[in-house]
């Protein structure tokens, strides 16, 4: 059987933006991600399955983000942000029916249509990529499974900070709630190649 069905299926870009590939990633560099979530944007283009594309952006005096009154270690002041920090990357530009959904936390799903625009395309199972691994993809991914989603996550097209924060996620984390796989597997269930996975 097929790893899912094209047409139920939604590739979920997390991220993509000049803020998030402008500095160092690991295992995989950012432009390796960048080259890879290419590849699956063509792919599930190709095969008819709907693409999102998740950006993460605030107001300019970032208000509307997470502010907790309690947390075990301290974040980092908030950075200078360049202009254009928040807008995808010209390569991975969204089609006029791929939707784009503004994230303010680690899950897209909070505060978004996110889980609407899925619902309302029939999606049954979403493909993960991006930046970073145990942040962005982890946190949606988690949400995806709680919704009860059948998530995949695409190796080598996600990367994050430190290669062990990655590793710990791949391992770990992720087939709790999802599978991973290579992003050549993904490409060939796009085109309908057959695995040995259930079909969903």
């Amino acid at each position: 059987m097929n790893l899912f069905d094209p047409t139920t299926t939604a590739l979920v870009c997390i991220d993509l933006q000049g803020a998030n590939l402008s500095h160092g990633a690991e295992p995989h560099s950012p432009e390796e991600v960048l080259d890879q979530s290419l590849r699956l944007l063509a792919a599930a283009r190709a095969a008819g399955s709907l693409v999102v594309h998740v950006r993460t952006s605030f107001l300019p005096d970032e208000s509307d983000s997470l502010q907790p009154l309690r947390i075990e270690r301290m974040r980092p002041a908030r950075p200078h942000r360049e202009p254009g920090w928040d807008e995808l990357l010209p390569e991975v530009a969204p089609t006029p029916t791929e939707p784009v959904i503004a994230k303010r936390s680690w899950n897209a799903f909070h505060g978004s249509d996110l889980d609407v625009q899925l619902r309302r395309h029939g999606v049954k199972t979403i493909v993960l990529l991006g930046m970073s691994t145990n942040y962005g993809v982890e946190g949606t991914g988690r949400a995806a499974y709680e919704n009860y989603y059948n998530v995949v996550f695409a190796n080598e097209a996600m990367s994050s900070v430190t290669a062990e924060g990655h590793e710990f996620s791949v391992k770990n984390i992720l087939p709790l709630i999802g599978v991973v796989r290579s992003v050549d597997e993904i490409v060939g269930a796009f085109a309908g190649a057959l695995t040995d996975e259930v079909a969903v």
